[in-house]
């Protein structure tokens, strides 16, 4: 069965396999809808070299800005997304506040930003001050002790960019430590490494909820004007 979740998982990246992958992603949603439990991540000590790359990288305070290669595609994304997100987050305003941030802290981390809304979904269902059984946080349900351990003490993780910033920041942190494997990363950042059950979640939420065509999707590598 872990074989057939992990290929669904991989197929999605070939066109050819479109039908077979969501036939097999339904399956898995099926067999594991109420047998996925929380998960979190599991506290590693870091080396000092990867410990400073990370606190240089939530300790940024650079304004977000969405890298589109014109207004007119950000606003295509940030009007699509909304209309997806509004019976999660009813207001408005916040609503493209926090697509923004998405998109900025996504794209900083080198996330693709759909499959960030994706993990979001599986992690929260957008609840800003979820609290997992294991005590993670947020959005992205970060664990508290990052924030010992590459952050500040004063670091709020129910903060809206407090928390994508750590989330996509530690999610980078897994991806090169597999070496870009996302199915693995993904396991890492559930703390159920090895398990498929988490990482086809996302992929299945990413795939049927978030995902775009790949000519909007990615759009534009420099800022919007």
């Amino acid at each position: 069965m872990r074989k057939i979740l992990r290929s669904a998982f991989d197929s999605i990246h070939d066109p050819r396999s479109t039908i077979l992958a969501a036939v097999m992603l339904f399956t898995a949603g099926m067999l594991f809808a109420c047998g996925v439990s929380a998960g979190s991540q599991v506290y590693v000590p870091l080396s000092a070299s990867v410990r400073a790359v990370m606190q240089r990288s939530v300790s940024d305070q650079a304004a977000p800005k969405l890298a589109f290669a014109t207004q007119y595609e950000a606003d295509v994304w940030l009007n699509e997304m909304s209309r997806r997100l509004q019976n999660r987050i009813q207001d408005a305003d916040f609503r493209l506040d926090f697509l923004r941030t998405v998109h900025y802290e996504a794209t900083r981390a080198g996330l693709d930003p759909q499959m960030v809304l994706g993990l979001i979904e599986v992690e929260s269902g957008f609840k800003k001050y979820a609290i997992s059984r294991a005590g993670a946080r947020g959005y992205m349900q970060v664990m508290p002790f990052w924030v010992n351990e590459i952050g500040m003490k004063k670091d709020n993780l129910f903060h809206l960019r407090t928390n994508l910033r750590y989330g996509c920041t530690i999610l980078r942190h897994y991806l090169k430590i597999e070496k870009g494997d996302l199915y693995r990363a993904l396991g890492r950042y559930n703390g159920s490494l090895g398990r498929p059950e988490y990482p086809n979640l996302v992929r299945a939420a990413w795939h049927n909820n978030w995902a775009l065509p790949s000519r909007t999707a990615s759009s534009g590598n420099s800022p919007a004007s």
